[in-house]
Protein backbone atom coordinates (compact mmCIF):
# COMPACT_ATOMS: atom_id res chain seq x y z
CA UNK A 1 0.00 0.00 0.00
CA UNK A 2 0.93 3.80 -0.84
CA UNK A 3 3.06 4.86 2.21
CA UNK A 4 0.48 8.17 2.11
CA UNK A 5 -2.64 5.38 3.17
CA UNK A 6 -0.90 3.56 5.65
CA UNK A 7 -0.31 7.24 7.12
CA UNK A 8 -3.83 8.09 7.06
CA UNK A 9 -5.12 4.96 8.95
CA UNK A 10 -2.66 5.18 11.82
CA UNK A 11 -4.11 8.64 12.25
CA UNK A 12 -7.74 7.18 11.77
CA UNK A 13 -8.09 6.93 15.34
CA UNK A 14 -6.65 8.31 18.41
CA UNK A 15 -4.07 6.30 20.47
CA UNK A 16 -5.43 4.25 23.06
CA UNK A 17 -4.01 1.03 25.51
CA UNK A 18 -4.63 -1.24 22.50
CA UNK A 19 -1.72 0.42 21.02
CA UNK A 20 0.50 0.51 23.50
CA UNK A 21 2.33 -2.52 21.82
CA UNK A 22 3.43 -0.20 19.02
CA UNK A 23 5.68 1.78 21.60
CA UNK A 24 8.07 -1.46 21.42
CA UNK A 25 7.28 -2.13 17.62
CA UNK A 26 6.36 0.83 16.07
CA UNK A 27 6.71 3.84 18.37
CA UNK A 28 6.38 6.22 15.37
CA UNK A 29 2.85 4.58 14.16
CA UNK A 30 1.63 5.14 17.84
CA UNK A 31 2.79 8.58 18.50
CA UNK A 32 1.37 9.06 14.64
CA UNK A 33 -2.08 8.76 16.20
CA UNK A 34 -2.16 10.91 19.41
CA UNK A 35 -4.29 13.63 19.25
CA UNK A 36 -4.45 17.40 20.92
CA UNK A 37 -7.75 15.78 23.07
CA UNK A 38 -7.59 14.03 26.61
CA UNK A 39 -7.69 10.67 25.00
CA UNK A 40 -4.48 9.57 26.73
CA UNK A 41 -6.56 9.88 29.87
CA UNK A 42 -7.30 6.68 30.36
CA UNK A 43 -3.26 5.59 29.14
CA UNK A 44 -2.47 7.51 32.54
CA UNK A 45 -5.00 6.30 34.71
CA UNK A 46 -4.11 2.11 33.71
CA UNK A 47 -0.29 3.80 34.20
CA UNK A 48 -0.57 5.52 37.65
CA UNK A 49 -2.76 1.90 38.76
CA UNK A 50 -0.14 -0.59 37.73
CA UNK A 51 2.64 2.13 39.05
CA UNK A 52 1.13 2.13 42.62
CA UNK A 53 0.51 -2.13 42.32
CA UNK A 54 4.28 -2.36 41.56
CA UNK A 55 5.22 -0.17 45.11
CA UNK A 56 2.64 -2.20 46.68
CA UNK A 57 4.45 -5.84 45.92
CA UNK A 58 7.32 -4.14 46.98
CA UNK A 59 6.25 -3.29 49.99
CA UNK A 60 4.98 -6.63 50.61
CA UNK A 61 8.01 -8.06 49.98
CA UNK A 62 9.24 -7.65 53.89
CA UNK A 63 12.50 -6.13 52.35
CA UNK A 64 11.86 -2.59 53.51
CA UNK A 65 10.65 -3.76 56.75
CA UNK A 66 13.77 -6.24 57.20
CA UNK A 67 16.37 -2.92 56.48
CA UNK A 68 14.45 -0.94 58.82
CA UNK A 69 14.82 -3.65 61.94
CA UNK A 70 18.72 -3.78 60.34
CA UNK A 71 18.96 0.06 61.10
CA UNK A 72 17.11 -0.25 64.62
CA UNK A 73 19.32 -3.26 65.73
CA UNK A 74 22.39 -1.70 65.15
CA UNK A 75 21.10 2.14 66.68
CA UNK A 76 20.39 -0.18 69.97
CA UNK A 77 23.76 -1.82 69.65
CA UNK A 78 25.50 1.78 69.68
CA UNK A 79 23.38 2.77 72.51
CA UNK A 80 24.01 0.25 74.49
CA UNK A 81 27.63 0.77 73.80
CA UNK A 82 28.23 4.01 74.25
CA UNK A 83 25.61 5.16 76.90
CA UNK A 84 24.59 2.00 78.79
CA UNK A 85 27.10 2.00 81.78
CA UNK A 86 25.93 5.83 82.09
CA UNK A 87 21.85 5.12 82.07
CA UNK A 88 20.23 3.30 84.56
CA UNK A 89 18.06 -0.02 83.56
CA UNK A 90 15.13 2.24 82.91
CA UNK A 91 16.19 4.73 81.34
CA UNK A 92 18.12 2.14 79.06
CA UNK A 93 15.15 0.16 78.06
CA UNK A 94 12.79 3.60 77.54
CA UNK A 95 15.43 4.85 74.96
CA UNK A 96 15.87 1.61 73.60
CA UNK A 97 11.76 1.24 73.23
CA UNK A 98 11.96 5.12 71.71
CA UNK A 99 14.62 3.44 68.94
CA UNK A 100 11.50 0.89 67.77
CA UNK A 101 8.82 3.01 67.89
CA UNK A 102 11.02 5.53 65.56
CA UNK A 103 11.96 1.83 63.14
CA UNK A 104 7.82 1.46 63.08
CA UNK A 105 7.30 5.49 62.16
CA UNK A 106 9.52 4.43 59.28
CA UNK A 107 8.40 1.47 58.20
CA UNK A 108 4.98 3.24 57.52
CA UNK A 109 7.01 6.17 55.81
CA UNK A 110 8.80 3.33 53.30
CA UNK A 111 5.34 1.71 52.85
CA UNK A 112 4.18 5.43 51.55
CA UNK A 113 6.95 6.28 49.67
CA UNK A 114 6.90 3.40 47.51
CA UNK A 115 2.79 3.08 46.90
CA UNK A 116 2.22 6.12 47.12
CA UNK A 117 4.81 8.87 46.18
CA UNK A 118 6.13 6.79 43.72
CA UNK A 119 3.35 7.25 41.31
CA UNK A 120 2.56 10.68 42.49
CA UNK A 121 6.37 11.03 41.23
CA UNK A 122 5.73 10.12 37.78
CA UNK A 123 2.74 12.15 37.01
CA UNK A 124 4.26 15.71 38.55
CA UNK A 125 7.29 14.62 36.19
CA UNK A 126 5.14 13.96 33.38
CA UNK A 127 3.33 17.40 34.20
CA UNK A 128 6.82 19.08 34.43
CA UNK A 129 8.01 17.62 31.07
CA UNK A 130 5.06 18.65 29.02
CA UNK A 131 5.28 22.08 30.70
CA UNK A 132 9.10 22.57 29.46
CA UNK A 133 8.41 20.92 26.05
CA UNK A 134 4.93 23.54 25.90
CA UNK A 135 7.29 26.37 26.69
CA UNK A 136 10.18 25.02 24.13
CA UNK A 137 7.95 24.78 21.10
CA UNK A 138 6.24 28.22 21.86
CA UNK A 139 9.72 29.51 21.70
CA UNK A 140 10.55 28.81 18.28
CA UNK A 141 7.65 29.94 17.35
CA UNK A 142 4.79 27.39 16.69
CA UNK A 143 1.29 26.31 18.42
CA UNK A 144 1.97 24.05 21.19
CA UNK A 145 -0.33 21.73 21.89
CA UNK A 146 -0.31 20.55 26.15
CA UNK A 147 -2.56 17.32 25.76
CA UNK A 148 -0.22 15.95 22.37
CA UNK A 149 2.95 16.33 24.50
CA UNK A 150 1.19 15.09 27.89
CA UNK A 151 0.21 11.88 25.59
CA UNK A 152 4.02 11.77 24.85
CA UNK A 153 4.91 11.71 28.15
CA UNK A 154 2.39 9.09 29.08
CA UNK A 155 2.78 6.91 26.84
CA UNK A 156 6.51 6.84 26.94
CA UNK A 157 6.29 6.14 30.62
CA UNK A 158 4.91 2.62 30.32
CA UNK A 159 9.02 2.42 29.73
CA UNK A 160 9.59 3.50 33.10
CA UNK A 161 6.75 1.12 34.39
CA UNK A 162 8.69 -1.74 32.97
CA UNK A 163 11.74 -0.78 34.44
CA UNK A 164 10.08 -0.84 38.25
CA UNK A 165 8.54 -4.08 37.64
CA UNK A 166 12.17 -5.74 36.52
CA UNK A 167 13.16 -3.80 39.97
CA UNK A 168 10.69 -5.57 42.03
CA UNK A 169 11.91 -9.04 40.13
CA UNK A 170 15.43 -8.25 41.01
CA UNK A 171 14.31 -7.27 44.54
CA UNK A 172 12.92 -10.76 44.80
CA UNK A 173 15.86 -12.91 43.14
CA UNK A 174 18.14 -10.78 45.18
CA UNK A 175 16.62 -10.40 48.22
CA UNK A 176 17.68 -7.22 48.93
CA UNK A 177 15.77 -3.37 48.28
CA UNK A 178 19.59 -2.23 46.67
CA UNK A 179 19.12 -2.62 43.39
CA UNK A 180 18.51 -0.81 40.07
CA UNK A 181 18.60 -0.81 36.43
CA UNK A 182 21.45 1.72 36.21
CA UNK A 183 24.63 0.65 36.24
CA UNK A 184 24.87 1.67 39.77
CA UNK A 185 23.85 -2.00 40.54
CA UNK A 186 27.12 -2.95 39.24
CA UNK A 187 29.32 -0.89 41.80
CA UNK A 188 29.71 -1.45 45.31
CA UNK A 189 27.46 -0.35 47.67
CA UNK A 190 27.42 3.70 48.64
CA UNK A 191 30.24 4.15 46.00
CA UNK A 192 29.89 5.73 42.16
CA UNK A 193 26.74 6.95 42.61
CA UNK A 194 27.12 9.10 39.13
CA UNK A 195 26.65 5.47 37.56
CA UNK A 196 22.63 6.40 38.34
CA UNK A 197 22.89 9.00 35.60
CA UNK A 198 22.97 5.46 33.36
CA UNK A 199 19.99 3.76 32.84
CA UNK A 200 19.50 2.28 29.49
CA UNK A 201 15.17 2.41 30.89
CA UNK A 202 15.51 6.26 31.45
CA UNK A 203 17.40 6.76 27.79
CA UNK A 204 14.65 4.63 26.01
CA UNK A 205 11.69 6.90 27.75
CA UNK A 206 13.77 10.28 26.64
CA UNK A 207 14.58 8.62 23.19
CA UNK A 208 10.56 7.89 22.69
CA UNK A 209 9.72 11.72 23.95
CA UNK A 210 11.77 13.26 21.24
CA UNK A 211 10.74 10.72 18.79
CA UNK A 212 7.10 11.81 20.12
CA UNK A 213 7.98 15.51 19.90
CA UNK A 214 8.88 15.23 16.25
CA UNK A 215 6.19 12.62 15.21
CA UNK A 216 3.65 15.23 16.20
CA UNK A 217 5.17 18.21 14.77
CA UNK A 218 5.40 19.89 18.01
CA UNK A 219 9.13 20.27 17.54
CA UNK A 220 11.54 19.68 14.33
CA UNK A 221 14.39 16.87 14.78
CA UNK A 222 17.40 19.40 15.87
CA UNK A 223 15.37 21.39 18.34
CA UNK A 224 14.38 18.04 19.71
CA UNK A 225 17.61 16.94 20.44
CA UNK A 226 18.67 20.02 21.76
CA UNK A 227 15.40 20.17 24.36
CA UNK A 228 15.00 16.69 25.08
CA UNK A 229 19.03 16.51 26.03
CA UNK A 230 19.37 19.04 28.05
CA UNK A 231 16.22 17.64 30.03
CA UNK A 232 17.95 14.13 29.97
CA UNK A 233 20.88 15.90 31.80
CA UNK A 234 18.48 17.78 34.38
CA UNK A 235 17.16 14.63 35.40
CA UNK A 236 20.47 12.24 35.39
CA UNK A 237 21.71 15.19 37.43
CA UNK A 238 18.80 14.78 39.69
CA UNK A 239 19.13 11.08 39.93
CA UNK A 240 22.97 11.39 40.85
CA UNK A 241 21.67 13.63 43.42
CA UNK A 242 19.37 11.50 45.00
CA UNK A 243 21.74 8.22 44.46
CA UNK A 244 24.36 10.66 46.82
CA UNK A 245 22.05 11.24 49.31
CA UNK A 246 20.78 7.74 49.52
CA UNK A 247 24.81 5.94 49.73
Amino acid sequence: MPEAFLEGQSRSRPAGLRDLGLLVTRPRALFARVEDTGAYGWALAVLLVLVTLVGYAEAQTGLYERLVDQDVERAQADLEATQGHLLDRVELRDKMEELRKGGEFNKVLRRLEVIVLSPIGLLVSFLLTASVLYAAVALIGRKPEYHTLMAICTYSGFVILGSQALRLVMMLCYKTTRVDTSLQMLAPAGKYAWLAAFDPFRLWYWLLVGLGVVVTQQLGRRSAIVTVSLLLLVASGVRIGLAYMGS
